[in-house]
């Protein structure tokens, strides 16, 4: 059986701060927060879905104009769309300041952002949407899957039981 070779754990390092663990002083935990990719990723969202969603309900027919589409018959609609689209842009802003305290958001993004691509696939196979507005599933959802997906990883491992217990008695 080989030697044990220590494990090298940046879960936990020593620094000089006020924000240091009340488990133990002089101690943050590196994840506490989220890395400064998750913030900025979730940032990019928020600004993205206020952009997108604002757009929406100022400019209701320009996404079906763009595509060569006919615009609907309830312009109100795609506006009511946008609604939600920019209230999930100031989720995920919220959600930028602790990622893996507010991985709920994320999750509940993550989930549209999948559920959208496979009902724009069944729209596209009955004939209702054309592929060229398949580019609002690409940058409204597809892009973000993997950002989001490792969000949600992380925050898992932050918070799993196993986990909360070594940085209580590790």
């Amino acid at each position: 059986m080989p030697p044990s070779v220590p494990s090298l754990s940046v879960a936990a390092v020593p620094v000089a701060s006020a924000a240091a663990s009340p488990v133990s002083p002089g101690v943050v935990s590196v994840a506490a927060g989220g890395r400064p990719w998750m913030k900025a990723v979730l940032v990019a969202a928020g600004v993205y879905n206020l952009a997108w969603g604002g757009l929406a309900i100022l400019a209701p027919l320009w996404c079906f104009r763009v595509v060569g589409m006919e615009p609907p018959n309830y312009p109100e609609l795609w506006q009511c769309i946008g609604m939600i689209v920019g209230v999930y842009g100031i989720g995920y802003l919220a959600a930028a300041t602790d990622p893996l305290r507010h991985w709920p958001i994320t999750l509940v993004g993550l989930l549209g952002k999948v559920f959208g691509p496979i009902g724009f696939a069944g729209a596209l196979v009955s004939g209702r949407f054309p592929l060229a507005f398949g580019w609002n599933i690409l940058t409204n959802d597809l892009v973000w899957w993997l950002p989001f997906a490792g969000i949600l990883l992380a925050a898992w491992r932050e918070h799993r039981p196993g986990n909360a217990a070594e940085r209580r008695h590790g």
